[in-house]
């Protein structure tokens, strides 16, 4: 979301904040959250990845390939933004959804095409509207 206060383009705070957390934190426990918020199914089918792969990811016994670690920190990022003013079910379940502003597509089923900037920009949409 741009800050209209200013005027000058600048991201708001909260769009600061999950950023700084999404790349603060380790792969393991950005895994960690993103398991116990979105679940394991959820979260497979961004990542393309099975249960067992989750978890050893969550339990740092292996770490994922850098493009699967820029997806869990893109997903983690989106999270902490639509967390900033819903539920942890109703951001599970936007995850989940059919969204206009994605045609239609799931914001899941968009981030595992890698098109994370056009989900991020519909969490803000989203969040901006609430």
């Amino acid at each position: 979301m741009i800050n209209s206060s200013t005027g000058d383009g600048s991201r708001s705070g909260a769009d600061r904040a999950a950023h700084v957390r999404s790349v603060g934190l380790s792969v393991a426990e950005i895994a960690a959250v993103l398991q116990a918020q979105l679940g394991q199914a959820l979260l497979g089918v961004i990542v393309g990845k099975n249960a067992r792969t989750l978890a050893r990811w969550a339990h740092a016994t292996v770490r994922p390939p850098h493009a699967s670690e820029k997806l869990l920190r893109d997903t983690f990022q989106v999270l902490e933004i639509l967390c900033l003013v819903h539920s942890a079910d109703v951001a599970r379940a936007w995850f989940m959804g059919m969204n206009p502003d994605l045609g239609d597509a799931s914001p899941a089923e968009t981030l595992s095409e890698g098109r994370s900037r056009e989900v991020m920009a519909a969490a803000r949409s989203y969040v901006a509207a609430a």
